[in-house]
């Protein structure tokens, strides 16, 4: 890791940062969720970097990116991402979102159809499904009270906290959640406006090879079998790839089983 690139850019009047494993390799960027940032996806990064130049991008309000007073919608980090491809370079990527970050890389891909390889979506909001616009209010104030709670500790007590509330976590994933919950901005909580995207009209638009990982429900998955379906039923192409045994964090929860089916996919969709 002591190799990688970090560094920051400037986007739609923004600086943000970034972290790159580097090489003239495939370009994979990643898209964190809502309260990680960029370096929380370092374990998929490790075992990507020998085949892949894995660009990981720190959201607006997240990580040491900038944090304006308004701009946190769907639409706003799908044009902070493109606009990173362009700046950086990079050809035609493949692009992870995990929350948050797949939202985002919906969006991206239904109004930049030319601009990713293949998207990959680790358990997103289902805001092309019609209940998810009945849960969003509710689901968004379990979410600031969530961090506002996390932000009241140390950094100590915040891998403490993880450590416990997420057994099966590894260790590597502890301390880039903690940094991110710290360096997190209020701003993303006070002036976030609602969603503006047109999600079905949008998901429509995605041309691109399109990989759904789900998880279960029952252990905090977001997307269920139906909304599975109706993602499908919009995107044909989209495949679906069921972990067990994880829920909103799949990566974190089922690592192995997750690297394999992302692996397989990139592997694939890399012509």
């Amino acid at each position: 890791m002591i190799l990688w690139q970090s560094g920051d850019i400037v986007v739609n009047g923004l600086t943000l940062h970034f972290t790159r494993t580097g090489g003239a390799k495939p370009p994979v960027v990643l898209a964190h969720g809502f309260s990680d940032d960029g370096l929380c996806w370092t374990p998929v990064a490790e075992a990507l970097e020998a085949d892949y130049d894995v660009v990981m991008v720190d959201a607006r309000g997240h990580g040491r990116s900038a944090a304006p007073e308004q701009g946190y919608g769907s639409a706003d980090h799908a044009n902070d991402l493109a606009s990173v491809i362009q700046e950086l370079g990079l050809k035609m990527p493949a692009v992870l979102g995990h929350s948050m970050g797949a939202a985002s890389t919906l969006v991206l891909a239904g109004t930049y159809p030319d601009l990713p390889r293949a998207i990959l979506l680790e358990d997103p909001p289902t805001g092309w499904a019609p209940a998810a616009v009945q849960e969003a209010p509710a689901r968004l104030s379990a979410l600031r009270l969530g961090i506002i709670e996390l932000k009241r500790k140390t950094r100590e007590e915040l891998i403490a906290h993880a450590r416990s509330a997420s057994p099966t976590w590894s260790e590597a994933e502890l301390g880039p959640w903690a940094d991110a919950k710290l360096r997190f901005s209020f701003n993303i909580l006070v002036r976030r406006e609602p969603e503006t995207v047109d999600w079905p009209a949008t998901v429509r638009r995605i041309t691109c090879p399109a990989l759904l990982l789900t998880a279960d429900p029952a252990l905090g998955a977001l997307v269920t079998p139906e909304s599975a379906a109706a993602l499908q039923a919009l995107t044909p192409q989209t495949r679906i790839a069921h972990i067990a045994g994880a829920g909103h964090s799949i990566r974190r929860e089922q690592f192995a089983r997750y690297m394999e089916t992302v692996c397989d996919f990139l592997a694939e969709t890399n012509v």
